[in-house]
Protein backbone atom coordinates (compact mmCIF):
# COMPACT_ATOMS: atom_id res chain seq x y z
CA UNK A 1 0.00 0.00 0.00
CA UNK A 2 1.40 3.37 -1.06
CA UNK A 3 0.96 6.23 1.36
CA UNK A 4 0.91 9.76 -0.04
CA UNK A 5 -0.19 11.31 3.27
CA UNK A 6 0.25 15.08 3.44
CA UNK A 7 0.28 17.53 6.33
CA UNK A 8 -1.95 20.50 7.10
CA UNK A 9 0.55 23.03 5.77
CA UNK A 10 0.67 21.43 2.31
CA UNK A 11 -3.10 21.09 2.15
CA UNK A 12 -3.47 24.76 3.12
CA UNK A 13 -1.08 25.69 0.30
CA UNK A 14 -3.11 23.64 -2.18
CA UNK A 15 -6.30 25.37 -1.09
CA UNK A 16 -4.70 28.81 -1.36
CA UNK A 17 -3.52 28.08 -4.89
CA UNK A 18 -6.66 26.43 -6.27
CA UNK A 19 -9.58 27.43 -4.02
CA UNK A 20 -8.54 30.65 -2.25
CA UNK A 21 -12.10 31.43 -1.17
CA UNK A 22 -11.97 28.31 1.06
CA UNK A 23 -8.38 28.60 2.26
CA UNK A 24 -9.23 30.59 5.38
CA UNK A 25 -11.58 27.96 6.80
CA UNK A 26 -10.51 25.82 9.75
CA UNK A 27 -8.81 22.54 8.83
CA UNK A 28 -9.04 19.50 11.08
CA UNK A 29 -7.62 16.05 10.28
CA UNK A 30 -10.17 13.23 10.61
CA UNK A 31 -9.03 9.75 11.59
CA UNK A 32 -10.15 6.96 9.31
CA UNK A 33 -10.23 6.35 5.61
CA UNK A 34 -8.52 3.57 3.67
CA UNK A 35 -7.75 5.02 0.25
CA UNK A 36 -8.00 8.69 1.22
CA UNK A 37 -6.84 11.01 3.95
CA UNK A 38 -9.78 13.00 5.32
CA UNK A 39 -9.89 16.58 6.58
CA UNK A 40 -12.80 18.63 7.80
CA UNK A 41 -12.88 22.07 6.17
CA UNK A 42 -14.93 24.59 8.12
CA UNK A 43 -18.32 23.47 9.46
CA UNK A 44 -19.83 22.17 6.22
CA UNK A 45 -17.10 20.78 3.95
CA UNK A 46 -14.61 17.93 3.82
CA UNK A 47 -11.39 17.39 1.86
CA UNK A 48 -10.39 13.92 0.66
CA UNK A 49 -6.75 13.55 -0.36
CA UNK A 50 -5.71 10.27 -2.03
CA UNK A 51 -3.14 8.14 -0.27
CA UNK A 52 -3.12 5.08 -2.56
CA UNK A 53 -2.48 4.66 -6.26
CA UNK A 54 -6.06 3.92 -7.30
CA UNK A 55 -7.68 6.63 -5.20
CA UNK A 56 -7.35 9.66 -7.55
CA UNK A 57 -9.37 7.90 -10.25
CA UNK A 58 -12.07 7.03 -7.71
CA UNK A 59 -12.27 10.63 -6.52
CA UNK A 60 -12.69 11.79 -10.12
CA UNK A 61 -15.43 9.16 -10.59
CA UNK A 62 -17.19 10.42 -7.47
CA UNK A 63 -16.96 14.02 -8.68
CA UNK A 64 -18.42 13.04 -12.04
CA UNK A 65 -21.25 10.74 -10.95
CA UNK A 66 -22.51 11.58 -7.46
CA UNK A 67 -24.05 15.03 -8.18
CA UNK A 68 -26.53 13.36 -10.52
CA UNK A 69 -27.45 10.69 -7.95
CA UNK A 70 -27.49 12.59 -4.64
CA UNK A 71 -30.71 14.61 -5.10
CA UNK A 72 -32.91 11.51 -5.04
CA UNK A 73 -31.29 9.90 -2.00
CA UNK A 74 -33.02 9.80 1.39
CA UNK A 75 -29.95 10.20 3.63
CA UNK A 76 -27.18 12.80 3.70
CA UNK A 77 -24.24 11.92 1.45
CA UNK A 78 -21.01 13.80 0.65
CA UNK A 79 -21.82 15.81 -2.49
CA UNK A 80 -18.72 16.81 -4.49
CA UNK A 81 -18.20 20.57 -4.55
CA UNK A 82 -14.72 21.15 -6.01
CA UNK A 83 -12.08 19.00 -7.70
CA UNK A 84 -8.45 19.68 -6.79
CA UNK A 85 -6.06 19.39 -9.72
CA UNK A 86 -2.61 17.74 -9.76
CA UNK A 87 0.33 20.15 -9.40
CA UNK A 88 4.04 19.90 -8.73
CA UNK A 89 3.36 20.17 -5.00
CA UNK A 90 0.90 17.26 -5.04
CA UNK A 91 0.64 15.44 -8.40
CA UNK A 92 -2.74 13.78 -7.82
CA UNK A 93 -6.43 14.67 -8.04
CA UNK A 94 -8.15 15.49 -4.72
CA UNK A 95 -11.73 16.33 -3.79
CA UNK A 96 -13.78 18.75 -1.71
CA UNK A 97 -17.27 17.56 -0.71
CA UNK A 98 -20.01 18.49 1.69
CA UNK A 99 -19.52 17.21 5.26
CA UNK A 100 -21.86 14.49 6.58
CA UNK A 101 -22.42 14.73 10.33
CA UNK A 102 -22.18 11.63 12.52
CA UNK A 103 -19.77 9.03 13.88
CA UNK A 104 -18.57 6.15 11.67
CA UNK A 105 -20.31 2.89 12.52
CA UNK A 106 -17.04 1.04 13.16
CA UNK A 107 -16.71 3.33 16.20
CA UNK A 108 -20.40 3.70 17.13
CA UNK A 109 -22.40 0.73 15.78
CA UNK A 110 -25.97 1.06 14.58
CA UNK A 111 -28.29 -0.05 17.38
CA UNK A 112 -31.63 1.48 16.40
CA UNK A 113 -33.77 -1.22 14.74
CA UNK A 114 -35.60 1.45 12.75
CA UNK A 115 -32.38 1.90 10.80
CA UNK A 116 -33.34 -1.25 8.87
CA UNK A 117 -36.19 0.68 7.27
CA UNK A 118 -34.02 3.79 6.83
CA UNK A 119 -31.36 1.79 4.99
CA UNK A 120 -33.98 0.02 2.86
CA UNK A 121 -35.48 3.36 1.80
CA UNK A 122 -32.05 4.74 0.99
CA UNK A 123 -31.09 1.76 -1.17
CA UNK A 124 -34.50 1.70 -2.85
CA UNK A 125 -33.89 5.32 -3.90
CA UNK A 126 -30.34 4.60 -5.04
CA UNK A 127 -31.05 1.34 -6.88
CA UNK A 128 -32.49 2.72 -10.10
CA UNK A 129 -31.50 1.37 -13.50
CA UNK A 130 -28.15 2.71 -14.66
CA UNK A 131 -26.03 2.69 -17.82
CA UNK A 132 -24.09 -0.45 -18.72
CA UNK A 133 -20.87 1.54 -19.19
CA UNK A 134 -20.41 2.33 -15.49
CA UNK A 135 -18.35 -0.66 -14.43
CA UNK A 136 -17.10 -1.70 -11.01
CA UNK A 137 -13.76 -0.79 -9.51
CA UNK A 138 -11.36 -3.43 -8.24
CA UNK A 139 -13.55 -6.43 -9.00
CA UNK A 140 -16.38 -5.43 -6.66
CA UNK A 141 -18.98 -6.60 -9.16
CA UNK A 142 -17.26 -9.89 -9.93
CA UNK A 143 -19.76 -12.78 -10.17
CA UNK A 144 -19.68 -15.05 -7.12
CA UNK A 145 -18.76 -18.09 -9.20
CA UNK A 146 -15.47 -16.40 -10.09
CA UNK A 147 -14.65 -15.72 -6.42
CA UNK A 148 -14.43 -19.27 -5.08
CA UNK A 149 -10.65 -19.33 -4.69
CA UNK A 150 -10.70 -15.89 -3.09
CA UNK A 151 -13.35 -17.09 -0.64
CA UNK A 152 -11.41 -20.21 0.34
CA UNK A 153 -8.22 -18.22 0.91
CA UNK A 154 -10.13 -15.70 3.02
CA UNK A 155 -11.75 -18.47 5.06
CA UNK A 156 -8.40 -20.20 5.68
CA UNK A 157 -7.02 -16.99 7.18
CA UNK A 158 -9.66 -17.30 9.93
CA UNK A 159 -9.39 -20.82 11.39
CA UNK A 160 -11.64 -19.87 14.33
CA UNK A 161 -14.61 -19.28 11.98
CA UNK A 162 -17.07 -22.17 11.56
CA UNK A 163 -15.86 -23.34 8.14
CA UNK A 164 -18.74 -25.80 7.57
CA UNK A 165 -21.34 -23.16 8.23
CA UNK A 166 -19.46 -20.57 6.14
CA UNK A 167 -19.21 -22.95 3.19
CA UNK A 168 -22.93 -23.73 3.46
CA UNK A 169 -23.76 -20.01 3.21
CA UNK A 170 -21.36 -19.64 0.28
CA UNK A 171 -22.74 -22.71 -1.51
CA UNK A 172 -26.32 -21.41 -1.16
CA UNK A 173 -25.22 -18.10 -2.67
CA UNK A 174 -23.53 -19.85 -5.61
CA UNK A 175 -26.57 -22.03 -6.28
CA UNK A 176 -29.00 -19.10 -6.24
CA UNK A 177 -30.02 -18.17 -9.79
CA UNK A 178 -29.12 -14.78 -11.15
CA UNK A 179 -32.23 -12.64 -10.82
CA UNK A 180 -33.91 -11.54 -14.03
CA UNK A 181 -33.58 -7.82 -13.38
CA UNK A 182 -31.75 -4.78 -14.65
CA UNK A 183 -28.44 -3.71 -13.19
CA UNK A 184 -28.82 -0.73 -10.88
CA UNK A 185 -26.76 2.08 -9.40
CA UNK A 186 -24.76 0.83 -6.40
CA UNK A 187 -22.76 2.41 -3.62
CA UNK A 188 -20.40 -0.55 -4.00
CA UNK A 189 -18.63 -0.50 -0.64
CA UNK A 190 -21.12 -0.42 2.24
CA UNK A 191 -19.39 -1.31 5.50
CA UNK A 192 -19.26 0.25 8.98
CA UNK A 193 -16.58 2.84 8.19
CA UNK A 194 -18.60 4.12 5.23
CA UNK A 195 -21.77 5.04 7.11
CA UNK A 196 -22.28 7.44 10.02
CA UNK A 197 -24.45 7.14 13.10
CA UNK A 198 -26.18 9.57 15.47
CA UNK A 199 -27.78 8.30 18.71
CA UNK A 200 -27.52 4.72 17.46
CA UNK A 201 -29.38 5.45 14.22
CA UNK A 202 -28.09 5.42 10.66
CA UNK A 203 -27.56 9.09 9.79
CA UNK A 204 -25.63 9.19 6.52
CA UNK A 205 -23.68 7.26 3.90
CA UNK A 206 -20.19 8.33 2.82
CA UNK A 207 -17.40 7.42 0.38
CA UNK A 208 -19.00 6.98 -3.04
CA UNK A 209 -15.69 6.42 -4.83
CA UNK A 210 -16.76 2.88 -5.77
CA UNK A 211 -20.16 3.84 -7.20
CA UNK A 212 -21.02 1.64 -10.18
CA UNK A 213 -23.86 -0.20 -11.92
CA UNK A 214 -24.44 -3.88 -11.18
CA UNK A 215 -26.21 -6.58 -9.16
CA UNK A 216 -28.13 -5.09 -6.18
CA UNK A 217 -26.89 -8.01 -4.04
CA UNK A 218 -23.57 -6.12 -3.75
CA UNK A 219 -25.26 -3.41 -1.64
CA UNK A 220 -27.88 -5.62 -0.01
CA UNK A 221 -25.07 -7.42 1.83
CA UNK A 222 -25.27 -4.41 4.17
CA UNK A 223 -28.31 -6.00 5.83
CA UNK A 224 -25.89 -8.20 7.81
CA UNK A 225 -22.76 -6.03 7.72
CA UNK A 226 -24.33 -2.82 9.06
CA UNK A 227 -27.58 -3.52 10.86
CA UNK A 228 -28.04 -4.83 14.41
CA UNK A 229 -28.87 -8.44 15.23
CA UNK A 230 -32.23 -9.56 13.91
CA UNK A 231 -32.73 -6.57 11.59
CA UNK A 232 -32.10 -8.25 8.22
CA UNK A 233 -35.64 -9.58 7.84
CA UNK A 234 -37.09 -6.16 8.63
CA UNK A 235 -34.73 -4.62 6.09
CA UNK A 236 -35.77 -6.95 3.26
CA UNK A 237 -39.45 -6.52 4.08
CA UNK A 238 -38.98 -2.77 3.70
CA UNK A 239 -36.77 -2.98 0.60
CA UNK A 240 -39.40 -5.20 -1.12
CA UNK A 241 -37.64 -5.52 -4.50
CA UNK A 242 -35.26 -8.36 -3.54
CA UNK A 243 -36.10 -11.88 -4.70
CA UNK A 244 -35.08 -14.86 -2.55
CA UNK A 245 -32.20 -15.59 -4.93
CA UNK A 246 -30.92 -12.03 -4.57
CA UNK A 247 -30.99 -12.31 -0.78
CA UNK A 248 -28.98 -15.54 -0.90
CA UNK A 249 -26.38 -13.91 -3.15
CA UNK A 250 -26.29 -10.89 -0.86
CA UNK A 251 -25.56 -13.09 2.14
CA UNK A 252 -22.69 -14.78 0.31
CA UNK A 253 -21.26 -11.39 -0.62
CA UNK A 254 -21.66 -10.25 2.98
CA UNK A 255 -19.67 -13.26 4.14
CA UNK A 256 -16.64 -12.77 1.91
CA UNK A 257 -16.62 -9.00 2.48
CA UNK A 258 -16.76 -9.46 6.24
CA UNK A 259 -13.83 -11.90 6.22
CA UNK A 260 -11.79 -9.24 4.43
CA UNK A 261 -12.93 -6.54 6.86
CA UNK A 262 -11.74 -8.78 9.70
CA UNK A 263 -8.36 -9.16 7.95
CA UNK A 264 -8.01 -5.38 7.93
CA UNK A 265 -9.02 -5.22 11.59
CA UNK A 266 -6.43 -7.81 12.57
CA UNK A 267 -3.78 -5.92 10.59
CA UNK A 268 -4.72 -2.82 12.55
CA UNK A 269 -4.26 -4.62 15.86
CA UNK A 270 -0.78 -5.60 14.68
CA UNK A 271 0.06 -2.02 13.74
CA UNK A 272 0.40 -2.81 10.02
CA UNK A 273 0.08 -0.06 7.42
CA UNK A 274 -3.51 0.22 6.23
CA UNK A 275 -4.91 -1.77 9.14
CA UNK A 276 -7.98 -0.54 11.02
CA UNK A 277 -8.32 -2.02 14.53
CA UNK A 278 -11.92 -0.79 14.90
CA UNK A 279 -12.92 -2.93 11.94
CA UNK A 280 -12.28 -6.22 13.74
CA UNK A 281 -15.14 -6.07 16.32
CA UNK A 282 -17.50 -4.72 13.66
CA UNK A 283 -16.56 -7.61 11.35
CA UNK A 284 -16.93 -10.21 14.09
CA UNK A 285 -20.40 -8.95 14.97
CA UNK A 286 -21.35 -9.15 11.28
CA UNK A 287 -19.93 -12.69 10.98
CA UNK A 288 -22.08 -13.81 13.90
CA UNK A 289 -25.16 -12.46 12.10
CA UNK A 290 -24.25 -14.00 8.74
CA UNK A 291 -23.48 -17.45 10.15
CA UNK A 292 -26.17 -17.45 12.83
Amino acid sequence: MSDWAIDEQLLRELLEEQHPDLAGLELKAVDGGWSNQMWRLGPDLAVRVPRTEGAPELLAREYRLVPGIAPRLTLPVPVPARLGQPTEKFPHTWLITTWVHGTPADIAPITDPESATVLAEFLSALHTEGPDATSANDGRGTPLEAMGEHFEHALQRHPDVDADRARAVWRAALEAPQADQSDVWLHGDLHPANVVVEDGALAGVIDFGDVFVGDPAVDLAAAWILLPDGAAERFFNAYKAAEDSTILRARGRALIKTLVLRDIGIAGERGQLGGKPTWKPAAEAALARILG
